[in-house]
């Protein structure tokens, strides 16, 4: 059976920018189904326009960046932000996320109903002990 992950904006950017732990992410995410929220293209892309405005990215690097997120749009599962995720219930037990990690969690809540997921992928320790608590797993 094909693994199903659910990958957060902190996992993607990792394994885009080719950060610290990106090679294991590659690894890990590699021939599987990778879900998301709508979500990951709007942090993604701002992020981007934030390091070339700090100069952390050059503006090839920009470039190429950008077109990855465009090319692997297409190979992502993603789910629309919609008024039924915004209002849904589940909140985790403990934590109290932030509005935009509670998208992502609740985005995953919704595909792990759909049809179960292996792992919600973040970098996050506290997005991912969130996950915990919604009974998604990490």
């Amino acid at each position: 059976m094909k693994r199903r992950l659910y990958l957060d904006t902190s996992a993607y950017l990792c394994i885009l920018l080719g950060d610290a732990g990106s090679q294991r992410l590659s690894e890990e995410t590699a021939k599987a189904d990778l879900c998301s929220s709508v979500l990951l293209v709007l942090e993604s892309r701002r992020n981007l326009t934030r390091l070339a405005r700090e100069a952390v990215l050059t503006p090839s690097q920009y470039d190429e960046c950008q077109a990855k997120v465009t090319e692997d749009i297409e190979q992502l599962i993603l789910r629309d932000l919609t008024l039924d995720l915004c209002d849904a219930l589940p909140m985790p037990a403990v934590t109290t996320p932030r509005s935009l990690d509670m998208v992502h969690l609740r985005t995953a809540s919704w595909f792990h109903a759909q049809a179960p997921l292996t792992k919600f992928v973040t970098l996050d320790a506290a997005q991912a002990q969130a996950a915990r608590e919604l009974g998604l797993p990490t």
